[in-house]
């Protein structure tokens, strides 16, 4: 059985589920219909297409824009460079901000969390930049981290010029790069602590109160849609990025320059419709659920290890046809001393025999390097055996 477990394939699970799927997968032309200028719609999980209409188009994308800050602001907060708990005090600069705002006072102190809530929920411009110069001194350094991370990512047709997504020069992206935007900001759990906010409210010195309402109005009348961005201004018109979840399926819809604000929550409802009823998301790696296998340990006090995998791994497929998942796993030599967490192999998913993901297999418990008396006592126990 041990000898098996390193065979390069050792773990096959073939299931055949009820989905078709490709690596890309569009829909007819003619099964949606946008008015918009541009759109996008794809799985969160595996980022596939489901639907596109100048995806690559350099357009302005208004306040959208927050949708990169917002990912700085957690990535700062997982790195612990500051606590949602932490007072931060807004300068004039902020406080003065035009457009979308939530009034904040000059010199007076916010919970880092109210401001982040105020960007999410208001798309306040005011708490914006209060967020950038707490994190990179100035907002130009802010953009600098931006443009920064479009490189990391690779959203080649994305330049920022402000924070805030107010009309400046220079500044564009287009809907494919808003959905990646979209997609890492989600991976945040964080983030939906305020994603699903329809109406709070910012309190003041002095008891000044300044009621917020969510921009994104598909939170509260679409089925599953728990965050998102809107934005306008009179040359991108009226902008959304939104996400909804049912069951196991989780899609990211982007419009870019509709007519009017009706029309923007109007397609990207229909492109989700669409989405929803014509494709799934099947969970085949599950990261909860520790393997039915071991992998042996050389040289540990234990000679095995139980083992879980890193993360999930979903499958999107098209409803109404059959395809072929399997999945193998690889594991790798291990030697002790072992940590919990440490890798010890890999699962590799394949849908009609393509290689679609791979996953780390972890293993589940520490396991320390033996000691003399240990290989005594081994020595012991085979004297007893013969």
């Amino acid at each position: 059985m041990m000898k098996k477990l390193f065979s390069t394939v050792i773990l096959i699970l073939a299931v055949v589920v009820s989905a078709l799927g490709v690596d890309y997968c569009f829909a007819d032309e003619n099964a949606i219909t946008v008015t918009s200028k541009s759109a996008y719609l794809m799985d969160y999980h595996s980022g596939e297409v489901i639907y596109s209409k100048n995806e690559e188009e350099k357009l302005t994308i208004a306040s959208m824009t927050k949708i990169m800050l917002l990912n700085l602001c957690f990535e700062k907060l997982d790195e612990g460079e500051f606590t949602l708990g932490d007072d931060i005090t807004v300068s004039e600069k902020a406080s003065g901000m035009g457009g979308s705002q939530v009034f904040l006072e000059k010199n007076k102190p916010y919970k880092a969390s109210e401001l982040i809530k105020s960007i999410i929920v208001a798309s306040a411009n005011d708490a914006s930049i209060a967020m950038a110069e707490r994190l990179y001194g100035t907002e130009e350094n802010c953009v600098q981290a931006m443009n920064d991370k479009c490189k990391e990512w690779g959203l080649n047709n994305t330049l920022f010029s402000n924070c805030t997504g107010l009309p400046k020069p220079t500044q564009y992206s287009c809907a494919k790069d808003v959905a990646v935007m979209l997609k890492h900001l989600l991976n945040h759990e964080e983030y939906f602590s305020y994603s699903n906010i329809w109406l709070d409210e910012i309190r003041h010195d002095g008891g000044r109160v300044t009621e917020i309402n969510n921009t994104n109005k598909l939170i509260k009348y679409y089925e599953g849609c728990d965050g998102g961005k809107t934005g306008y201004t009179a040359e991108s018109g009226f902008c959304l990025a939104s996400t909804a979840k049912r069951g196991a399926t989780r899609l990211i819809s982007v419009i870019i320059k509709a007519s009017d604000s009706k029309t923007r929550f109007k397609e990207a409802s229909d492109m989700l419709n669409y989405g929803f009823n014509n494709y799934a998301s099947k969970m085949v790696v599950d990261s909860k659920t520790p393997l039915d296998l071991t992998v042996k340990v050389e040289k540990g006090r234990q000679s095995e290890t139980k083992i879980i995998p890193e993360k999930d791994l979903f499958v999107f497929m098209k409803k109404g046809a059959t395809d072929k998942i399997s999945v193998d796993f690889s594991p790798i030599k291990v030697s002790a001393p072992v940590e919990k967490g440490s890798t010890v192999g890999e699962l590799i998913v394949f849908k009609n025999n393509v290689e679609y993901g791979r996953v780390k297999v972890v293993a589940l418990e520490d396991i320390d390097k033996k000691i003399y008396f240990d290989y005594i006592k081994d020595v012991s126990a085979k004297w007893n055996l013969a």
